[in-house]
């Protein structure tokens, strides 16, 4: 050291970071390279069709992915409660031959989406061999009876089978042309008067404009044409059987058509009325 100099220190290089090494799993390698090998080849059928070369190519290809453990083995389906499970994969099993890459799944949706109970669907694939498709099912909400046939139709009128009449479940009964396509209409009306649809035992849609109402205990609501002079008219009859009860008492039919009204047909009314008017008759011939 130098006299009367300062002391100098030299400061160590710090030392080099060092990339750590990540090594793959033998499994996850070759899905590597078969999920590389796949993308590249998959490629290569896009760009000859859309150079319009022939389609031994892209199966020629096709046939390579399955080579290298693409192709379909195993079909997964969810969601699938009401309808035949079967029907589904007799549809999905006619992609069972191709390469996983190389499904058409837009295709497959489209005729999974002929199906009546089939409201929605997704399908996707899930590498390295599954394909897998969830579905979304239409409900059955009502039985309508169509013509001289009786249907199940969900809450959006969809007609999903026919049922036969042995066979019938327990859901509200449309009648009459259109009337399923008024479901949710007719849902709407009976919210309004809870009391009365435990009670109802089929809706008939007259005319494409209106409703009958069929009541369990026999008599036919007749009402007014659109949803809220319908309602109003319901609200009041009902509000009217609370004091009254104006149900289960003979009546064949109320009809509500008339405003803040309930006219009333009973059958031994109208068979009193008709005995009166051939009395009249008879009383004229005798003059």
């Amino acid at each position: 050291m130098a006299r009367g100099g300062t002391r100098k220190t030299r400061k160590k290089p710090a030392p080099k970071k060092r990339a750590a090494k990540v090594q793959a799993t033998p499994g996850a390698d070759r899905l590597l390279r078969r999920t590389g090998i796949a993308a590249a080849l998959v490629a290569l059928v896009a760009l000859l069709f859309a150079l319009g070369l022939p389609g031994m190519a892209g199966r020629a290809i096709g046939s390579g992915l399955g080579e290298a453990g693409l192709e379909v083995k195993r079909i997964d389906i969810s969601g699938v409660e009401q309808m035949d499970p079967d029907a589904i994969y007799r549809v999905a099993l006619g992609e069972h031959a191709n390469a996983l890459p190389l499904v058409d799944l837009e295709g497959l949706r489209a005729q999974l989406l002929d199906f009546p109970y089939v409201k929605d669907a997704r399908v996707s694939r899930r590498y390295p061999d599954a394909l897998v498709i969830d579905m979304v099912e239409r409900v059955p909400a009502a039985l309508w009876q169509g013509e001289d046939r009786l249907f199940l139709v969900d809450a959006e009128g969809v007609v999903l089978e026919r049922v036969r009449v042995a066979q019938m479940p327990d859901l509200p009964l449309l009648i009459g042309a259109g009337a399923n396509r008024e479901l949710a209409q007719l849902e709407r009306l009976l919210a309004r008067v809870p009391a009365l649809a435990p009670q109802l035992a089929s809706a008939r849609w007259v005319g494409g404009r209106r409703w009958d109402l069929n009541v369990q205990t026999g008599e036919i609501l007749v009402l007014p044409e659109g949803e809220r002079e319908a309602g109003v008219a319901l609200e009041k009859f009902m509000a009217l059987d609370a004091k009254a009860a104006l149900l289960g008492i003979g009546v064949e039919r109320y009809d509500l058509r008339l405003p803040g009204k309930a006219v009333a047909r009973s059958p031994q009314f109208v068979g009193a009325r008709e005995e009166a008017s051939r009395a009249a008759a008879r009383a004229e011939e005798i003059d």
